[in-house]
């Protein structure tokens, strides 16, 4: 039996054309290019997982695997629904990127609007003539303008 699996095993070798492993982490995602029995190429995509069980000495590794098989008249659209799904993604990334460069600007104009209520505050008490107590240090950044 297992003189067969290993037969069999090598048959399978021998149908793969191309061959190209992606190392992603725990991941390897293998692209393989094989022909059918009537010559026709298709591709095969094995991502494989390195599971490990137990802690130590007991610790087991095994590795689950799970096949997709792409065929030729399945290309185009298959490009266009991986291609539409990675654009989402990126623009949902890219949305939320300037979510958060938006809120960190509120937030930097609401410091900016109390600095400059501060100022206006401090202002008009010396054209009053009023006292301040204590120390006040205003910190004023000038930036030249960019050509």
């Amino acid at each position: 039996m297992e003189d067969l699996k290993k037969k069999g095993a090598d048959m399978n070798d021998k149908e793969i054309v191309f061959s190209k492993s992606i190392k992603a982490g725990k991941r390897i995602y293998y692209l393989d290019v094989k022909k059918n029995r009537k010559d026709e190429m298709f591709l095969a995509i094995t991502e494989s997982k390195k599971v490990v069980t137990g802690e130590g000495e007991d610790a087991q590794v095994s590795f689950e695997k799970h096949k997709i098989f792409l065929y030729r008249e399945d290309f185009e659209k298959f490009m266009n629904g991986l291609n539409e799904a990675i654009n989402f993604i990126n623009q949902k990334e890219m949305l939320e990127v300037i979510g958060d460069m938006n809120a960190k600007a509120d937030a930097k104009n609401v410091i900016d609007a109390d600095a400059d209520a501060n100022i206006e505050a401090v202002l008009e008490m010396n054209e009053k003539g009023m006292e301040l107590d204590g120390e006040i240090k205003i910190d004023i950044d000038f930036e030249e303008p960019t050509l």
